[in-house]
């Protein structure tokens, strides 16, 4: 079985219950299918469920190069400068980061937070495309700490070839059964 899940703000990636977020058993009322992958509480997108372990792997394991593209929104505009080291991969404490494909995209017609995110008066934000082959703990949100560009949004659009594409926030499609 193979779940695509739009998963909203303030949920967590499993299953058991937490005392302050919701879980997917709030949403999926499917047995027997897990993860492959994770998104932080406060990332938003595309997770994958599925009862096939080989499948699973080849999502989550990083040898695997799958690609997982996300769609940051960021305080300030980011230089070229910036963006090219995101690139070229960079230095995030003790490991550096494969090279990422990233672009600027336009602001996407994408569904409202809930809380929204923080907006300052003076400071501008910006959306960037980011792809990577790897999944460390909140990457990408490091990714863009590191070039001086917070993450205020995060929305994972694809992984591979599966995307999010109509699903809304805690909808979810089973495409194999």
């Amino acid at each position: 079985m193979i779940i695509l899940f739009n998963k909203p703000y303030n949920v967590i990636s499993q299953f058991s219950e937490h005392k302050t977020y919701a879980s997917l058993k709030d949403f999926i009322p499917y047995k027997n299918v897990y993860p492959a992958g994770r998104l932080d509480s406060d990332s938003e997108g595309l997770l994958i469920l599925t009862d096939n372990g080989v499948l699973q792997n080849k999502i989550s394991n990083p040898k695997n190069n799958m690609y997982k593209t996300y769609w940051a929104q960021v305080e300030n505009k980011p230089s070229d400068g910036a963006l090219r080291e995101l690139r070229e991969g960079l230095k995030i404490k003790d490991y550096f980061t494969k090279p990422a494909l990233v672009k600027r995209i336009s602001d996407p017609n994408v569904w409202e937070r809930d809380p929204p995110i923080r907006k300052r008066k003076n400071i501008p934000t910006e959306w960037i495309e980011i792809k990577i082959s790897e999944g460390k703990n909140r990457q990408v949100r490091k990714m863009t700490a590191a070039i001086s560009h917070p993450t205020l949004r995060l929305i994972r659009v694809e992984i591979g070839d599966y995307n999010i594409d109509r699903l809304l926030p805690g909808e979810f499609l089973v495409i194999e059964s």
